[in-house]
């Protein structure tokens, strides 16, 4: 095989990154003779969107080196920023909290900003509860791409959160006027070669009354453990213990209790959901890993998660 050029070698460690082998991208970006600015974004990306925040900068306290960083594209380097440049920053100022630096780096841009960077920012505004530079980042992505239900229900758990009922009324008046659809939530899980699917509150599955049997003993020793629901996003004219019921039977929560006993002890389970998986549901996942002894990997829209002895990869930042 003749020598990779540049080219090939961004293929591979862009492709690797994508698909989350993040050691292997790493050994090649490592033996690269050459790297430009599409390695480095490749690179960076990929540990940013499969939660390694140290690797990806995020972590609080390298916030200040990964600007330098940046900064040293242009000012060192000589090259041009590109909107994936710009994502990547301000999703580690966003996740940390650093809002007024991601503001001034986002009014001195030259290119108009995209739908990644604005989702950055409103994924740093949901973890920090700022509503107000929430609700900037939700109107420009509304005039990007006024179809995209993830903002909406985004939106909608900000101002649930923060006890905004009105607000979050007026969000689902205009999902309505405009015809967005929020995707129902699902989940599946692959046990033996056959992938099974689970949606909220699922009673379908054959062995869809140990599941929930199972759920429920899980939950009580999650909360002897210390587990407490989060029912702040949970509809606000519902009863807290028809909230905390609506809540145990999310579909991550259903496809990971039939992992559990479907599969020999200590077998990791991986399940994977076509949407962001709630503040909730991460919260109980976490104990779940911990209480059943179990490495539980979660996919959402948003990234990998991996759960173990009760923390996630994420540091709880996504």
């Amino acid at each position: 095989m003749g020598r990779r050029d540049l080219c090939s070698w961004n293929v591979l460690v862009s492709g690797y990154a994508r698909l989350g082998l993040l050691q292997e991208a790493r050994k090649l970006f490592d033996e690269m003779p050459d790297r430009d600015n599409f390695t480095w974004t490749a690179m960076v990306s990929g540990y940013v969107r499969y939660d390694r925040p140290n690797e990806a900068l995020a972590h609080a306290g390298l916030v200040d080196k990964g600007l330098q960083y940046f900064y040293s594209i242009k000012d060192k380097h000589g090259l041009t920023y590109t909107t994936d440049h710009y994502a990547c920053i301000i999703d580690l100022l966003a996740r940390c909290g650093r809002f007024e630096e991601a503001k001034r780096i986002i009014s001195g841009m030259p290119i108009k900003p995209d739908k990644f960077l604005w989702a950055s920012l409103l994924g740093g505004c949901r973890i920090h509860k700022n509503v107000e530079l929430a609700e900037k980042a939700a109107e420009a992505l509304f005039e990007i791409e006024p179809e995209n239900p993830a903002t909406y229900v985004t939106m909608a758990n900000i101002y649930a959160t923060a006890g905004k009922w009105a607000e979050v009324a007026k969000i689902r008046m205009i999902m309505d006027d405009r015809g967005v659809v929020k995707k129902p939530g699902k989940s599946w899980i692959e046990v033996k070669r056959k992938t099974h699917v689970f949606l909220v509150g699922d009673k379908s599955h054959p062995k869809s009354k140990q599941i929930h049997e199972f759920l429920g003993e899980l939950s009580r020793r999650m909360k002897e453990e210390g587990f407490v629901p989060d029912t702040n996003s949970v509809l606000h004219d519902v009863e807290e213990e028809q909230k905390e019921q609506n809540l145990s039977y999310h579909s991550e929560k259903l496809a990971i209790a039939y992992g559990v006993i479907s599969t020999a002890a200590g077998t990791p389970i991986k399940v994977f959901k076509n949407l962001r998986t709630c503040v909730d549901c991460h919260t109980a996942i976490k104990f779940i890993s911990k209480i059943v002894d179990r490495k539980i990997v979660v996919r959402d829209s948003a990234r990998f998660h991996c759960f173990e002895n009760g923390s996630c990869s994420c540091r709880d930042y996504w």
